[in-house]
């Protein structure tokens, strides 16, 4: 029969085929995973804690930078978009000489003072990103982060730094040795006149570079940055001096100098003083002396008798007994008086 023919011609399966066909479909498995992880892996960001994810993209309705910043989590990158990511955290970043944890070239802050003479200085900045405008800080300036800290904010900072040391000399009152320039130097002042330029408690000298004006300078300097950045996104916490300025050897020089000669100024002077004191001391006993012998002698033209009694005060002891004279008077018993001198001197 037609029906059993085509029964007896099916071939019963292998087991080695089934084997084979299950072996590939896990290969195929696996191998769609692999390529989705990867996939996945290459076409998604994660932003971690701390951290504002800023979208960018080339197609679409509104391309270019996206204003919602995206918070931490995980999140895909479809095709045309960029996810870079924007450190909230709070941040010190130091701009110093030498090479450091934030940057390995020089990164030191140039200015001059009010003269013009050329300085530099390291300066630490802390500042932070507000999370609601990463996206709009990254949509003006289109920088990376770091590449952000060390172009523009870096500008910025050494702007408003330059700005106010411009405003005050490196030392009031010294010969800063500018060529082409007067030196400053100090001038009495009249009383009841305006303070001459230059002195330090004019108003146009309120403070030095080398002294309290180094504190003033960076303190309105970081106003200034607020005031500049702070609509931007960017709130600047604190900025302080790393170290000392670093002043021109000619300034330095010229400090030490008028540093020297205060001091051999105040030291003459206390010479000065001393021998005005001791000179004054002589002339009060001269004329303490001169006092006592002008009463004396007038007391002596007021009463001759007082001669008479001293010559006699001396020979009763009180000229020393060493001496070879005493001037007595005429009508005194020499011998008696003598006599009486041993025998109270005995009697003792």
């Amino acid at each position: 029969m037609t029906f059993g023919a085509g029964v007896s011609r099916l071939k019963p399966s292998l087991p080695g085929a089934s084997a084979g066909r299950t072996i590939a479909l896990i290969v195929l498995i696996l191998g769609l995973i692999t390529v989705g992880g990867i996939s996945v892996s290459s076409c998604s960001v994660t932003v971690e804690s701390g951290y504002m994810g800023i979208k960018t993209t080339k197609f679409g309705p509104n391309p270019g930078v996206q204003r919602d910043e995206l918070g931490p989590g995980f999140h895909w990158e479809g095709i045309g978009e960029k996810i870079r990511t924007y450190q909230t955290l709070q941040r010190t970043y130091s701009y110093t000489r030498e090479a450091n944890a934030d940057g390995r070239e020089n990164e030191e802050i140039m200015f001059s003072d009010v003269l013009g003479l050329p300085m530099t200085a390291d300066v630490a900045l802390t500042f932070k990103v507000r999370e609601d405008k990463a996206a709009d800080l990254y949509a003006t300036w289109r920088q990376e982060f770091d590449a952000f800290i060390d172009g523009p904010l870096r500008t910025s900072v050494r702007a408003a730094i330059a700005r106010e040391t411009e405003k005050l000399p490196v030392a009031c009152n010294a010969e800063m040795g500018a060529p082409g320039r007067a030196p400053i130097v100090a001038v009495a002042p009249v009383e009841g006149a305006p303070l001459p330029v230059g002195t330090q408690d004019a108003e146009d000298c309120p403070g030095q570079l080398i002294g309290p004006g180094r504190q003033i300078v960076l303190q309105r300097a970081m106003e200034a940055l607020q005031r500049e950045w702070t609509p931007q996104g960017l709130d600047i916490i604190r900025m302080e001096w790393v170290g000392s300025i670093r002043y021109p050897e000619s300034v330095v020089a010229a400090i030490q100098s008028r540093t020297t000669a205060e001091q051999n100024t105040r030291a003459a002077l206390e010479r000065v003083n001393l021998e005005r004191a001791n000179a004054e001391a002589r002339i009060a006993q001269a004329r303490g002396q001169a006092e006592a012998n002008r009463l004396l002698a007038e007391s002596i033209r007021s009463n001759p008798e007082v001669v008479r009694l001293r010559e006699v005060e001396r020979t009763l002891g009180i000229c020393p007994l060493s001496a070879d004279t005493c001037v007595v008077g005429a009508d005194v018993n020499i011998s008696a008086l003598i006599a009486s001198r041993d025998g109270a001197a005995a009697a003792q």
